[in-house]
C-alpha cells in the first residue's frame, strides 16, 4: 500500500471574525497540532512539520487503533487535560526520552486527541471534497468511537452567537477560533482554506527588572514583567522586547531612577541560560528595579503562570499604582472544556 501523506493545512491571521453562510466556525484549541494515519496496524502521529509523536502519546495511538477503521488520516489537536484545564507544561513533558516516563505520564494524565477534519477514510483521500463533505465523514467516524475516552470531537458551528461566546471566553483551554471555508478543499500545506482570529489580551504589569542587549550594552534589550500574588509577593511573569531601535536607549534612561530595588520577591526570572535559548552562553543576569513603573502590555496565552511568548508593549500607565497590578488579571474562567466534556 502507498503511503499516504499530505501537508498540514494553515490559516491566514486576521483580525474579525468573518461573516456569511459560507463559514463553519470552530474552537482553536492551545496544544500540539496533529495528523494522524492509521494502515491497518501501523498508526503513525506527525506533528506539524511531520515529526514523529506516536512514541511520546501512546495512548492515543492505541485509541485509534479501537476505532473499527483499518485506514484513514484525520487532523486534530493533542492535549493534555489537568485539574479541569488543559496544561501546556503536561503536554511540553510529554516530549520526554525516557520511555518509562512517558508510559507513566500517559496513564496519570493521558491525552485527548480534538478531532477537526478527515483527509482520508476507508482508504480514500478526500482531500479535494469541500469541507462540508469531510466534516459529515469526520462526525461519522467520531460516533463510530464514541466510547473512546483518549478521542473527542471538536465541536463546530454556523452560528455566530456561539462563536462569540467562544471568543469570549480565549484563554486557558482556547487559542482563538478558526473560520473555514465550507465549500473548499483541504489547502494541503497553504493557508488558502480558512482564516484563525486570536483575541489579544492585556494585563497592566509591574517592571521588576531589566536586561541590556547582548551587543549593544547602551540599550536596553528587555524589561522583566511582574505581578503581585495573593500573599503580596512580586511574581515574574514575563518579558517585553518589542520596542523600536530607537527606543531601546531611552529606555535605560527613563528606568535609570529604579535601579537598585529588590526586583521580585516571589518566583524570579533565571539567570541561567534556557535550554531552548539559541545562545546557550549569552548571559541572563539582569537589573533589579524599584516596582513603581507600569506597562500595560498584549499578550496571548499563559502557561504555569507565566505569559509563554514575549508581550507588546502598549502604554505607560502613569495613573495606576504598581500594588493593583496582581496574578488574577492572568485568569480566565469560561465553559471552554465543557465543549469537550473532559
Amino acid at each position: 500500500m502507498t503511503a499516504f501523506r499530505v501537508e498540514p493545512m494553515d490559516l491566514r491571521s486576521v483580525a474579525d471574525i468573518p461573516t456569511g453562510s459560507q463559514w463553519l466556525y470552530e474552537p482553536k484549541w492551545d496544544g500540539f497540532r496533529c495528523i494522524a494515519h492509521r494502515d491497518g496496524e501501523q498508526i503513525t502521529l506527525l506533528s506539524k512539520n511531520g515529526q514523529p509523536l506516536e512514541r511520546y502519546f501512546p495512548e492515543v495511538a492505541a485509541a485509534l487503533g479501537r476505532t473499527g477503521a483499518d485506514v484513514f488520516t484525520v487532523d486534530g489537536e493533542l492535549v493534555v487535560p489537568v485539574a479541569g484545564a488543559l496544561s501546556f507544561d503536561a503536554l511540553q513533558g510529554r516530549i520526554h526520552p525516557a520511555a518509562s516516563r512517558v508510559a507513566l505520564l500517559a496513564r496519570t494524565t493521558p491525552a485527548r486527541y480534538i478531532l477537526f477534519d478527515m483527509l482520508r477514510s476507508a482508504g480514500e483521500s478526500l482531500v479535494e471534497r469541500p469541507l462540508r463533505e469531510r466534516r459529515a465523514e469526520l462526525e461519522r467516524f467520531a460516533r463510530a468511537g464514541a466510547g473512546i475516552a483518549e478521542l473527542r470531537l471538536s465541536p463546530a458551528t454556523t452560528d455566530r452567537r456561539i462563536v462569540d461566546d467562544w471568543f469570549a471566553h480565549v484563554g486557558g483551554a482556547l487559542d482563538g477560533v478558526v473560520a473555514k471555508r465550507l465549500d473548499l478543499a483541504y489547502a494541503a500545506g497553504t493557508r488558502d482554506g480558512g482564516v484563525k482570529i486570536k483575541k489579544q489580551r492585556t494585563a497592566d504589569c509591574v517592571v521588576g527588572g531589566m536586561r541590556f542587549a547582548a551587543h549593544a550594552p547602551e540599550r536596553v534589550g528587555s524589561l522583566l514583567l511582574g505581578l503581585y500574588d495573593s500573599q503580596g509577593r512580586l511574581d515574574y511573569i514575563g518579558f517585553c522586547s518589542a520596542f523600536a531601535a530607537a527606543d531601546r536607549r531611552e529606555l535605560g534612561e527613563r528606568l535609570a531612577p529604579y535601579r537598585g530595588g529588590a526586583g521580585f520577591t516571589g518566583n524570579a526570572p533565571g539567570a541561567e541560560p534556557s535550554r531552548w535559548s539559541r545562545d546557550p552562553e549569552r548571559d541572563r543576569s539582569y537589573i533589579a528595579l524599584r516596582p513603581e513603573v507600569v506597562l500595560e502590555v498584549g499578550f496571548d496565552q499563559v502557561t504555569a503562570g507565566r505569559i509563554r511568548h514575549g508581550t507588546k508593549p502598549l502604554r505607560w500607565r502613569t495613573d495606576k499604582s504598581a500594588r493593583s497590578c496582581t496574578t488574577d488579571q492572568l485568569t480566565i474562567s469560561g465553559p471552554a472544556l465543557d465543549l469537550l466534556d473532559l
